[in-house]
C-alpha cells in the first residue's frame, strides 16, 4: 500500500455508553494503526444494561457526512454498521455508489445484546438488496444471517457454511459467518469466499464483558485489510485481536450490566 497509515471510516451508529458502535470502531482503529473518520447514522442512549432509546438523523444529513469525508478525505477502507432504517440505508447505498471506496465492511447490526431492535424491519430487505452487493466481506452472526435469508438459524457450522454460501450469492464477495451463537465450547467463524472456505477456530472465553465484540471485529477488519495481502489474513488477524480483548476485558470496571471488551489491552 502507498500510504503507511490507512484512513478507515465507520458509518454507524453511537453508543452514549461507549462499548459498541462508532465508539468501539474508532478506539479498534486507532489500536490497530488506522486512523479513524466516522458518520454517525443513529444515537442511542444506551448503557451496559441496555438501550433505552434511537433517534435517527434525517437521511440528506448521513448524506452530508458522507460527502463531507470523501470530498476531503482519502477513505482506504469503511465499515458499516448501524444505520436505523431504510431510508438511511438508501443514503449510504447511494453514497457509497459514487464514491466506491476500496474496501467495505458491513456489519449486518439488527439487535442489540440487550435484545433491542436497532434496524427496523423494512430496512432488512434495502441492506440485502442495496448494500449487500457493494460489500468485499459482510460479517453476520447467526441470527442476522437467517434473517438476511428468511431461514431458521443455523445450528451447526454445516449450515453456517451453507447460508455463507447463500448469502454470497446475493452480491457479496465474501461472508464471515460468526459462531457465536452455536452455544459450543468453541466460537468458530467460517469465511466464505467465491475461492473456497476458511474455518476459524477459536476457545470460547467465559467472560461476561463481551458487548460491542460484534463492532469490534469488523472494524478490525476494515483497519486491517489495507494493511494485510489478503481479506483471509487480515480477518484472522481481527479475530486474533478481538479475543485479546474479550480475555483482558475483566481489567475494566464500567458499569453493572455487560461491560465492553478493552479494546487497547496492548497498551494498557
Amino acid at each position: 500500500m502507498t500510504h503507511p497509515i490507512p484512513n478507515v471510516l465507520t458509518i454507524a451508529g453511537s453508543d452514549s455508553g461507549g462499548g459498541a458502535g462508532i465508539q468501539a470502531d474508532l478506539k479498534t482503529f486507532s489500536a490497530l494503526g488506522a486512523y479513524g473518520a466516522s458518520v454517525i447514522t443513529a444515537l442511542t442512549a444506551q448503557n451496559t444494561r441496555g438501550v433505552t432509546g434511537v433517534h435517527a438523523p434525517e437521511p440528506a444529513f448521513v448524506t452530508a457526512q458522507l460527502d463531507a469525508v470523501f470530498d476531503d478525505i482519502r477513505i482506504d477502507a469503511v465499515k458499516i454498521g448501524m444505520l436505523a432504517n431504510a431510508a438511511i440505508v438508501h443514503a449510504v447505498a447511494a453514497a457509497l455508489t459514487r464514491y466506491r471506496p476500496p474496501c467495505i465492511v458491513l456489519d449486518t447490526v439488527m439487535i442489540s445484546k440487550s435484545n433491542h431492535a436497532l434496524l427496523a424491519a423494512d430496512a432488512v430487505a434495502a441492506l440485502r438488496d442495496e448494500l449487500l452487493p457493494l460489500a468485499d466481506v459482510v460479517t453476520p452472526n447467526l441470527p442476522e444471517a437467517a434473517a438476511l435469508l428468511s431461514e431458521a438459524t443455523a445450528t451447526n457450522e454445516a449450515g453456517m457454511v451453507r447460508q455463507g454460501e447463500a448469502l454470497r450469492k446475493l452480491g457479496a464477495r465474501a461472508v464471515l459467518v460468526k459462531g457465536g451463537h452455536l452455544g459450543t465450547d468453541e466460537s468458530p467463524d467460517w469465511l466464505v469466499q467465491e475461492s473456497g472456505t476458511l474455518r476459524l477456530g477459536g476457545a470460547r472465553v467465559p467472560v461476561r464483558n463481551t458487548h460491542g465484540t460484534g463492532c469490534t471485529l469488523s472494524s478490525a477488519i476494515a483497519a486491517l485489510a489495507p494493511q494485510r495481502d489478503s481479506l483471509a489474513a487480515a480477518v484472522a488477524d481481527a479475530k486474533q485481536y478481538l479475543t485479546g480483548a474479550i480475555e483482558a476485558s475483566s481489567r475494566l470496571d464500567v458499569g453493572h450490566g455487560v461491560g465492553p471488551v478493552h479494546h487497547f489491552y496492548r497498551w494498557w
